[in-house]
């Protein structure tokens, strides 16, 4: 039984992580899942530190409007491509077997390479690199974890700090005069961070169903109440000069399986920006969209230590219309649909550790 528990609160180290899926700016959510506090978990007891890094990385390059694939895009070598890596540091607090706290310190280095912002005659790369938007949560057990093992369901609630910044800057080229090079803010996608102070709520569930199997579920929303950051895209539309500050949402479910010191998990994950936050506008400009994927992983313990992999790939993906884009949609005459595009990934790379200190 404490494999399952401990199978359960070790794959749930990557359930609250999520990154920019491409041109959807989904910013990371950062920090473990604090089920690793469960009393039956060797990763966790009362008074303890656990730390966790997390790495991944994906390359998106599948240009989507709606659901539909822009494959024409890739033909005729127009795609944008965002290659993105973050690495997030990660301490938690355990205090008892209900309670804990955790801080979050995400660290980004990402690269796009594009036609369209260099004059669309030749292909130009631009960077950020930095420290992204900090997290602090806080965590609860809502039933007593002595006395239900084989159940139990998680609350979280944190502050997301503007701590990155969310208007890098690197060259643009063929832009100036004469075809000149010009230092303008970087796309929405590459930012280190959006600009506003959000909330964040979570859910995490796990459930012992036989021997050596278990099932989980992990649930994330973060609302920004801010409208927008004041920051210029540099596009064309008058709707979408400024950038928004969107809110972020994931969700994931899945088994595990446990053999000796090995777990298997495979899930369903969902993660996403919406049209309309909860809180505040949402106007200017952002991508919504989601991508569903499914979700593969295995993890190795071993003392005080775990090792986890996971590797999310893409089963359906879907750009769905703004804000901005509704309102061009009205304002035009014939009433003409109006859905901007985004760049997707097939799948990301997961790899991390975690241990108690």
């Amino acid at each position: 039984m404490k494999k399952i528990l401990l199978a359960l609160s070790v794959v749930s180290l990557f359930a609250a992580k999520a990154h920019s899926q491409g041109c959807v700016a989904i910013r990371s959510t950062g920090g473990i899942c604090s089920m690793t506090d469960h009393p039956d978990s060797t990763m966790s007891s009362e008074g303890s530190w656990v730390f966790n890094a997390n790495n991944r990385y994906f390359k998106s390059f599948r240009h989507f409007r709606g659901s539909e694939e822009q494959k024409e895009r890739l033909e005729a070598n127009t795609e944008v491509i965002n290659h993105q890596y973050a690495l997030d540091l990660s301490l938690m607090r355990v205090f008892n077997n209900r309670w804990s706290a955790m801080i979050d310190i995400p660290v980004l280095a990402n690269g796009r390479s594009s036609l369209y912002e260099h004059g669309g005659k030749e292909r130009h790369k631009m960077h950020s690199f930095g420290l992204g938007d900090i997290r602090f949560a806080v965590y609860r057990w809502l039933l007593n974890p002595e006395k239900s093992r084989n159940f139990n369901a998680q609350l979280g609630l944190g502050l997301k700090l503007p701590t990155g910044d969310f208007d890098y800057q690197d060259y643009y080229y063929n832009v100036g005069v004469d075809g000149a090079k010009e230092l303008r803010t970087v796309d929405q996608s590459i930012q280190l961070g959006d600009g506003g102070t959000g909330i964040s709520a979570e859910l995490n569930l796990f459930a012992n169903v036989a021997k050596n199997t278990g099932v989980y579920g992990n649930f994330y929303y973060l609302s920004n109440p801010r409208g927008h950051n004041g920051v210029k895209t540099f596009r064309s539309s008058s709707y979408e000069a400024i950038m928004s500050v969107p809110d972020q949402y994931m969700a994931r479910a899945g088994v595990n399986y446990a053999v000796g010191k090995l777990i298997a998990s495979a899930g369903a994950r969902l993660e996403g920006i919406p049209v309309y936050d909860l809180i505040g506008g949402s106007g200017a400009f952002r991508r919504p969209g989601y991508i569903w994927s499914v979700e593969p992983g295995l993890t190795y313990q071993f003392g005080r230590m775990n090792v986890y992999a996971a590797v999310p790939a893409a089963l359906y993906r879907k750009r769905t219309q703004s804000v901005p884009d509704k309102e061009r949609t009205e304002a035009s005459p014939t009433k003409t649909r109006v859905n901007g595009d985004a760049a997707f990934a097939d799948y990301s790379v997961n790899i991390g550790v975690s241990f108690k200190l």
